[in-house]
């Protein structure tokens, strides 16, 4: 085989891997294994990998979680697999929950909010937001009684509903990587993230794992609607706000599940 054959074989390879690698490149800060730009094509196919991403994560933070706990209280670790979390997804879906905050709630008709929504400076609304979703989800790591299911659960539902968001509500802008990903994301990239979460919801929490998927697109569906009467559609900061959203209703469901 010469050179060039390589090459071509080389190609093929990070063609057909290229939309999971999209996917966990773009929704973490996992070391690039492809170094060029990903096509408007390869992003829109990455998002019915969205959940597998977020299942990867989710094993993770559940590994992170055990070890932590045969050394720290359960306080300390908490707050510790918070910070992993936040970390290891670069912030992106937070950043995004905090424009959301801002231009929802800061503007006063839909031009207004989607300025704000490309503002990056931060407002009251957002901080706001911010502190009481990191708090809840603070507060819930703490009172799981089953932590490594919902801890597998939530980051993989909440990309779930990500996917919810981008496939099934229209799109505000007329460019950006949102469009391209709502533009080339339709039911086979739906059908593909819905199985892999109804897998991992009946697998690692069985009848509640699948109340909790109940509970993401029910939460999802919420979020959109709200979204829809305020903006002609749907951001890439709403998809963020929305996975972030839906995680912390997933833990808060675990918490309520495993009360007395």
């Amino acid at each position: 085989m010469g050179i060039g054959d390589r090459r071509l074989e080389i190609g093929k390879w990070t063609a057909s891997f290229a939309p999971p690698l999209a996917a966990l490149q773009f929704l973490t800060l996992a070391p690039p294994l492809v170094r060029r730009p990903f096509t408007p094509a390869e992003m829109g196919q990455a998002v019915g990998y969205f959940p597998l991403v977020g299942a990867l994560l989710g094993g993770a933070l559940a590994g992170l979680n055990w070890g932590l706990g045969a050394v720290f209280p359960a306080e300390v670790v908490g707050a510790m697999v918070l910070a992993v979390w936040v970390i290891l997804t670069g912030a992106l879906h937070l950043d995004g929950l905090l424009d959301t905050c801002d231009g929802l709630f800061g503007g006063r008709d839909p031009e207004t909010r989607l300025s704000i929504l490309r503002d990056e400076r931060v407002g009251a609304f957002a901080v706001a937001g911010g502190v009481l979703l990191l708090l809840t989800k603070y507060a819930s790591l703490g009172a799981l009684p089953d932590a490594t299911t919902a801890l597998l659960l939530a980051p993989t539902l909440g990309r779930w509903g990500m996917v919810l968001a981008v496939v099934g509500f229209p799109y505000a802008r007329s460019e950006g990587l949102g469009r391209a990903m709502k533009d080339r994301a339709g039911w086979p990239q739906l059908t593909l993230a819905t199985g892999v979460a109804l897998l991992v919801a009946w697998f690692a929490g069985h009848r509640l794992g699948l109340i909790a998927l109940g509970l993401a697109a029910g939460v999802t569906w919420l979020v959109a609607r709200f979204t829809l009467s305020r903006l002609p559609g749907l951001t890439g900061d709403i998809y963020g706000a929305t996975c972030e959203i839906v995680e912390t209703v997933v833990l808060l469901a675990f918490v309520a599940g495993g009360a007395p």
